[in-house]
C-alpha cells in the first residue's frame, strides 16, 4: 500500500511538532545553578616574587597568582566539578584545543581545562627563550624547549590535575586540569561560576584551588536558578 506524499508530510510535521514540545518541557524543567567561590580566612598580606633574570622583559618583581582574590574575597582560578550529573543530560562543550600562553614571563591563563583526549596548545609570545615542563603522573610527562613564536601542542589522554612550569623563570607556573567528564568550568575574576540545563535534584560540588587543596559541598538544583557560595580557607 502506498502512502502519498501528503500523509508522509504529515507525518513529518507530527514528528518536529513532538521533538519540539520535548525541547521546551525539558528546558522548562531545567535549573541553572550559579555560584562563588570564596575566601573564608583572614585578609592576607601582599607579597611579591623578586624577578632575577630577563628584567627587560619580565619586570623587576611579581605579584604572585597562587591565590588572587576579589574586593569581595571571590577566588578567581578555582576548578569547580559538578558530580553526580544523570546521564541523557544536554552537556557543555569543553573545547578539545585550549591554549596557554606565556606572555610577559607568566601563562595566560594560568588554568586551563581540558577533556580526556584533549590538547593544550602551549604558546610563547615573549621574545626570549622559555621552556614547558609537566611532571604528569597518569599523563606522559614532558619538558620542551619554547623559543619565541613556537606552538607545542600536548595531548592528555586520562583525567589528572598536572603542574606546569618554566625552568628558566622560577616564579612561572600554570595548571592544566584533565576533567573526567563536561561539567567543569574555572570560576571568574570575581570567583563566580554557572552550570546550565541541569535537571533539579541534589548535587555534589567539588572545588580544586591550588593552594588551598580541595572541598566538597553538597547542593540543590530547582527548576528556576539556584544560587551557592562555596567557602574555602588555608587549612
Amino acid at each position: 500500500m502506498k502512502i502519498s506524499n501528503g500523509r508522509r508530510v504529515q507525518g513529518l510535521i507530527f514528528m518536529m511538532v513532538i521533538v519540539a514540545v520535548w525541547a521546551v518541557a525539558s528546558a522548562a524543567w531545567a535549573g541553572t545553578l550559579k555560584g562563588t567561590v570564596r575566601f573564608a580566612g583572614p585578609p592576607l598580606p601582599t607579597k611579591k616574587v623578586p624577578v632575577t633574570i630577563d628584567q627587560y622583559l619580565c619586570g623587576k618583581e611579581k605579584v604572585p597568582q597562587d591565590l588572587v582574590l576579589s574586593p569581595s574575597q571571590g577566588i578567581k582560578n578555582a576548578v569547580v566539578a559538578l558530580q553526580d550529573v544523570p546521564a541523557g543530560v544536554k552537556t557543555p562543550k569543553i573545547p578539545a584545543t585550549v591554549k596557554m600562553d606565556q606572555k610577559a614571563c607568566v601563562f595566560v591563563p594560568r588554568v586551563v581545562v581540558v577533556p580526556v583526549g584533549g590538547t593544550v596548545e602551549f604558546l610563547n609570545s615573549d621574545r626570549l627563550l622559555h621552556n614547558v615542563r609537566g611532571d604528569a603522573k597518569e599523563n606522559r610527562p614532558f619538558n620542551r624547549a619554547q623559543p619565541h613564536a613556537r606552538a607545542i601542542s600536548i595531548n592528555f589522554k586520562s583525567p589528572e590535575i598536572l603542574r606546569v612550569d618554566c625552568d628558566l623563570h622560577s616564579w612561572m607556573r600554570g595548571w592544566v586540569v584533565v576533567s573526567e567528564h563536561p561539567f567543569y568550568v574555572v570560576t571568574n575574576d570575581a570567583g563566580e561560576f554557572v552550570f546550565e540545563n541541569i535537571p533539579p535534584g541534589k548535587y555534589t560540588l567539588q572545588v580544586w584551588q591550588e593552594t588551598l587543596g580541595r572541598v566538597s559541598q553538597k547542593v540543590t538544583v530547582t527548576d528556576a536558578v539556584s544560587e551557592v557560595t562555596v567557602p574555602m580557607a588555608k587549612k
